[in-house]
């Protein structure tokens, strides 16, 4: 362990694809989707092999603060952050990178969503070790996911020619590339360079904010006016502050740019069994299956059904003769939909948003 490495783990979001299980108050990340552990227990569980807990900052809302502090007693209070205002990844790095930077110059941070599952703890570790060395070497670092199928909702990283997984240098990331076409997805997992975008990040935390004050100038100027942190005054400054920041994202702030300038470098990681679990569809792929390809998370019968997922708690479901659903059932709601468009439960929560139930959200 370093005594300069320093994890951010990003839990604001709100989960709307993993409606009705997730909510305001319990979102996604604080929820066993998989497995006993909620996503950001098992997050955190993962990381203290390479970072120890009072090195560990988290990132969130008002709506979860309180459930986070309570699954991650280990984790200093004051580390936990609720954000005033959800403005996009860039302007809650930053943040960090104002604050470790201003306790430790010498900080170097990796940025870790907090709702992904990671099979394969080994490589996992390695990769990290990778990332980390690289940053403190000056780097802007991003870790590469070598694609296993032709994806159409992640972005892709562009390594040299040749790349090869499980490489542990730093390799020069050629060009960030938006979520494609499938055609051109079969194209970039055929050419073998072309990599998914973890969303994990490493830099020391200078290098980060220099890139901000160049790319993302009234962000910076923004946070650079924030008193100490731990200053009675820092969080009301704060709720003034952030509001006012760009809403964007990391990538499209700094390191898409970063990396037409050749500032960017990666890890082309080995197999160490990735999931962004992104929708109710990824967990049906990440659980067990019976032999007509049904998921159930709890008791149910299936007579002549397949390819189905069932998550209801507390009662029998009976399938007869459907397949390929989604069904997810809580006392207030019911969700049933087709596999097949599971990346869009979350216009369920904008609809309910336009009828004002706040009561469902």
């Amino acid at each position: 362990m370093n005594a300069h490495y320093y994890g951010l783990i990003l839990a604001g979001g709100r989960g709307t694809r993993f409606w009705p299980r997730s909510r305001k108050r319990s979102a996604k990340q604080v929820l066993p989707v998989v497995g006993e552990r909620s996503l950001i227990r098992a997050t955190v569980d993962r990381l203290t092999s390479a970072i120890a807990p009072e090195r560990l900052w988290v990132l969130t809302n008002h709506d979860l603060r309180d459930e986070i502090l309570r699954q991650l007693p280990e984790v200093p209070k004051r580390q936990v952050l609720a954000e005033p205002m959800q403005r996009n990844t860039a302007p809650a790095i930053g943040l960090a990178a104002h604050i470790l930077h201003s306790l430790d110059p010498k900080a170097v941070m990796g940025v870790f969503p907090s709702d992904h599952v990671i099979g394969k703890a080994a490589p996992y570790r390695r990769a990290l070790k990778a990332a980390f060395q690289g940053a403190a070497a000056g780097h802007l670092m991003v870790v590469g996911i070598q694609p296993r199928w032709p994806e159409t909702g992640y972005g892709y990283i562009e390594f040299p020619r040749g790349t090869a997984a499980g490489s542990t240098g730093p390799l020069a990331v050629r060009r960030f590339h938006e979520k494609p076409e499938l055609a051109k997805a079969k194209r970039y997992r055929a050419a073998g360079n072309f990599y998914w975008n973890s969303g994990m990040f490493f830099w020391r935390a200078e290098v980060l904010l220099d890139q901000l004050r160049h790319h993302l100038p009234k962000t910076a100027t923004l946070l650079a006016s924030l008193p100490a942190f731990g200053s009675r005054k820092f969080d009301a400054c704060l709720n003034e502050v952030f509001p006012l920041c760009d809403n964007i994202s990391i990538d499209y702030a700094v390191m898409e740019k970063a990396a037409e300038a050749k500032q960017v470098h990666g890890i082309a990681a080995e197999e160490f069994g990735w999931n962004d679990v992104g929708s109710w569809n990824a967990v049906y792929e990440l659980l067990a299956q019976d032999g007509a390809g049904n998921v159930t998370v709890h008791e149910s019968l299936c007579l002549d059904a397949s390819n189905n997922f069932v998550d209801a708690r507390g009662k029998l479901v009976a399938l007869l003769g459907v397949k390929d659903l989604i069904i997810v059932d809580t006392p207030d709601a019911l969700l049933v939909a087709s596999r097949g468009r599971a990346q869009q439960v979350g216009e369920v929560v904008k609809a309910l948003e336009k009828r004002e139930r706040h009561d469902l959200l």
